[in-house]
């Protein structure tokens, strides 16, 4: 008879949920409501349990006041990483930076597009870009793409690049002929392909570590919005405006709007897709 096998029960003294709430809010932006505290702490049960915590009020001592407080951060956002992507995901944004961001921008500059996939998961979104680049026959101009997100398990999957059938539901079935190889454990991107992202790991509302990203001239950061708080977007959002130069875009999921949130994007239409375009900086009195 097998032995199933069971992870202790840590308990949760009264206000600790709300405690650790307030405390990953404000290092990762990810938001709980109190009727899904439940999820929080079922997130980080498996963290507690590895450092041997009595209760989740000694993970929460771990996360604020410990020296392995930085290490463990990077634990809780791989913990948090929500890798539910795929490949050409709301291809109308990938047909408006093709069709109309790329283009208008070589008419005017001759100096490198940089393209920054922020809060990239396991990379679909930045290779997808590169794919779109290449189909549309833009793929020998000077273009840079930097692909980021806070979870360094993530970001092992993304350098990777072997995926499996759920990552290609929107992909036509002769592009991925075309661009990747089949394996035993699944489909493996073309290395000359893959070689053309950068990536690094940055948390989105960390200033100092979106601070090299934030400059580039095309910023992806979709469908993140909607697991933060209407706060840490508009910290986030501050933050990317502050480094964006005036004209940059930014492409958002279709689900997100930031009309309420700030004042420094105007919401455009390029074509079928709605992006968000960094206003001009207001001249000092």
């Amino acid at each position: 008879m097998t032995q199933l096998a069971f992870a202790p029960v840590i308990p949760a003294p009264e206000g600790v949920s709300v405690l650790l709430r307030d405390i990953v809010h404000e290092h990762t932006g990810v938001y709980f409501e109190n009727d899904r505290l439940d999820s929080l702490l079922d997130k980080l049960g498996e963290r507690a349990t590895f450092h041997g915590c009595r209760s989740f009020l000694d993970y929460y001592y771990i996360l604020k006041y410990e020296e392995r407080g930085p290490e463990e951060w990077l634990r809780v956002m791989d913990a948090f990483s929500v890798q539910e992507t795929y490949f050409w995901r709301e291809e109308s944004q990938l047909e408006a930076l093709t069709a109309k961001v790329v283009p208008d921008w070589f008419r005017r500059r001759r100096d490198p597009l940089r393209i920054w996939s922020a809060a990239c998961a396991s990379g679909e979104e930045p290779y997808s870009i590169v794919l779109s680049l290449l189909e549309a026959g833009l793929g020998d101009l000077p273009i840079e793409i930097v692909a980021s997100d806070a979870s360094e398990a993530a970001l092992a999957k993304a350098r990777a690049a072997l995926y499996r059938e759920r990552s290609f539901r929107a992909l036509a079935e002769p592009l991925r002929q075309k661009y990747f190889r089949r394996e035993p454990d699944g489909w493996r991107l073309d290395p000359a392909v893959a070689a053309r992202v950068r990536f690094r790991r940055a948390n989105l509302v960390d200033g100092s570590e979106i601070a090299p990203l934030a400059g580039a001239s095309v910023v992806f950061c979709r469908n993140v919005f909607i697991y933060f708080s209407a706060d840490a977007i508009r910290r986030t959002l501050t933050q990317l405006a502050a480094r964006m130069p005036p004209g940059a875009h930014l492409f958002v999921g279709s689900s997100e709007s930031l009309l309420r949130l700030t004042q420094d994007f105007e919401l455009t239409e390029t074509g079928d897709a709605f992006v968000y375009v960094r206003k001009p900086v207001p001249a000092s009195p």
